[in-house]
């Protein structure tokens, strides 16, 4: 524990940061749940909706420094071509939600 006051204030400001930034991430991580899942049920307009849902938030995270640029970029790239993906195909009923691997291979393409 900190015996200096401005230690103290410093502690006390990287809790509160460390829950705010917490926070921003589990709702980047929830949108990304929920395009990956709508795209999969074959309700592509909800899915490019909460895309760009998705698009604001993580942005934002990035701009504050909570997500590094090119994570962003990443993330951002693997849902759009999974999106693009799924509607080239007409969405199969039980289409599967795709893994990091499987993106990749369709980025080489």
């Amino acid at each position: 524990m900190p015996n200096i006051k401005s230690a103290k204030k410093r502690a006390r400001q990287n809790i509160k940061r460390r829950e705010a930034n917490q926070s921003k991430k589990a709702a980047v991580r929830t949108f990304e749940k929920k395009v990956r899942k709508l795209a999969s049920e074959g309700k592509l307009e909800e899915a490019s909706k909460s895309y760009s849902i998705f698009t604001s938030l993580i942005d934002k995270a990035a701009k504050r420094n909570i997500y590094h640029k090119n994570t962003v970029a990443r993330k951002k790239s693997r849902i759009a071509i999974f999106l693009q993906k799924l509607m080239k195909q007409g969405v199969k009923k039980e289409a599967p939600i795709a893994e990091p691997a499987e993106v990749s291979e369709v980025a080489e393409q």
